[in-house]
C-alpha cells in the first residue's frame, strides 16, 4: 500500500507527534507499506513535490514543534478556479495523486484542510483526515490536537501579565488567538483568572466593559485582566462588513487596540494591551497533546489499514472515533448560546461585556 501524508494550514503543536504515531502504526502493522511525505501541504500535491520516507525519518520528533513535512495555506475557494490552460488546482492534485501511485492520502489540518479533503474524497480519491487546530473549532470532535498546548501557553501569558498589571495598577488586555471562535480564549481566560473575557460569539458593549472595569476598581481592586479573542468585536462592529470594520479600527485587523484606548479614555485608568501571537502555536506540544496526537495518528493508521476512507478522526468523550468528511466539511464548532462553561464563568464573577 502506498500512502501519502501532508500537513496543511497553520502550524500547530503536535503535528510531528501525529505524523510519528501514524508512521509507527503503518510500519508496524501494514505489510509492504510505503509512506510518501508530501511537502508544504496541498501545494506539494499540486506541484508533485514528495519523497519516500523511511522509519528513521520519524525518530526523535515526538516532542518537536512544527512539522517535518512543511505546511502552507491553500484557500479552498481557489481550488476549482481554472488557470489559462483550463486546469484547476483540484485537477492537478487528482493528476499527481495518480502519478504518485497513491492508494490513500492522509491530511492533517483544520477546517479549510478538511473542506479540501472532502472535495478530493468527493472526486473519488481515498482520503483520511486528522483534526488539527489550536482553535478547537472543528465540528464533530470534542478536542483537536494542539488545543491543550495552546491553552497552556496562553494561560502562562495571562499569568505573567497578572504580576506586571498588579505592580503598576494597570488594566491589561491580552489578545488570544481565535479569529472566529473563542474556545482558546475562554479556557485560557478562566484558567488564567481573567476578570473579563471577550469572545467572537458574544459581541460586547465597550461601555459595559468600562462599567465592569470601574466596578472592580471601586471595590478596591487595583488592576484588571481582560482576555480578548482576536476575533472578538463590539456590538457595533458585529453589524459591519469586514472592510467597514477594518476602516473603523483604523486599519487594524483586531479591535484590541481600539478597545484599550476606549477603556483608558472613559475609565481614566492606565491601559495596555499585549499580543502573544504565534507564540501560542509554536514550540513543543504538552504531554497531553503528545498522547492525544499519538492516539489520533495511530487510529488514522488503523482506518487506512481497514480501508475506511472518506472520514476524519475524532474524539468524543474518551473514545477515539471518526466522522464522514462530507458531514463535517464547512461546519464550525462555535461556543453555543447558553454554554455551561460560559455560565460557570459568569457565576464566579467573570464578565463577558454583554451584561445589562
Amino acid at each position: 500500500m502506498k500512502i501519502g501524508i501532508l500537513t496543511s494550514g497553520g502550524d500547530c503543536p503536535g503535528l510531528n507527534a501525529v505524523i510519528r504515531g501514524f508512521a509507527k502504526y503503518v510500519f508496524n502493522n501494514i505489510k509492504d507499506a510505503e509512506l510518501i511525505g508530501i511537502s508544504e501541504g496541498y501545494l506539494g500535491l499540486i506541484q508533485n513535490e514528495a519523497k519516500k520516507m523511511k522509519p528513521s525519518d520519524f525518530s526523535g520528533i515526538l516532542n518537536v514543534g512544527g512539522t517535518i513535512l512543511g505546511t502552507s495555506r491553500q484557500p479552498f475557494k481557489k481550488m476549482t478556479e481554472e488557470d489559462r490552460n483550463g486546469k484547476s488546482k483540484l485537477d492537478m492534485m487528482k493528476k499527481n495523486y495518480k502519478e504518485m501511485g497513491l492508494d490513500v492520502l492522509v491530511t492533517l489540518g483544520g477546517a479549510g484542510t478538511h473542506k479540501t479533503a472532502a472535495l478530493l474524497s468527493g472526486e473519488g480519491l481515498n482520503v483520511v483526515g486528522i483534526p488539527k487546530t489550536i482553535d478547537n473549532d472543528i465540528w464533530g470532535t470534542d478536542v483537536t490536537f494542539g488545543f491543550h498546548t495552546a491553552v497552556d501557553i496562553a494561560t502562562e501569558c495571562i499569568d505573567r501579565i497578572h504580576t506586571t498589571a498588579a505592580s503598576h495598577g494597570r488594566t491589561m488586555l491580552i489578545e488570544i488567538m481565535g479569529n472566529k471562535v473563542g474556545w482558546l480564549t475562554l479556557y485560557a481566560g478562566v484558567a488564567g483568572g481573567a476578570d473579563i473575557i471577550l469572545l467572537p460569539e458574544i459581541p460586547y458593549d465597550p461601555d459595559t466593559v468600562v462599567k465592569m472595569v470601574n466596578k472592580r476598581l471601586d471595590s478596591g481592586k487595583a488592576f484588571n485582566i481582560i482576555a480578548i479573542a482576536e476575533g472578538a468585536m463590539s456590538i457595533e462592529e458585529s453589524k459591519m462588513k469586514k472592510a467597514e470594520r477594518l476602516e473603523y479600527r483604523n486599519g487594524r485587523a483586531t479591535g484590541t487596540e481600539k478597545l484599550a484606548q476606549y477603556i483608558e479614555e472613559h475609565a481614566g485608568v492606565e491601559t495596555r494591551y499585549v499580543v502573544p501571537g504565534h507564540i501560542q502555536r509554536g514550540g513543543s506540544p504538552s504531554p497531553y497533546d503528545r498522547f492525544l496526537s499519538t492516539e489520533m495518528g495511530s487510529f488514522a493508521g488503523e482506518l487506512v489499514e481497514k480501508g475506511k476512507f472518506g472520514v476524519t478522526v475524532a474524539m468524543r468523550g474518551n473514545e477515539v472515533t471518526y466522522n464522514k468528511l462530507s458531514d463535517i466539511a464547512g461546519k464550525m464548532k462555535f461556543i453555543p448560546e447558553g454554554d455551561q462553561r460560559v455560565a460557570m464563568a459568569r457565576k464566579i464573577g467573570i464578565y463577558f461585556g454583554d451584561e445589562k
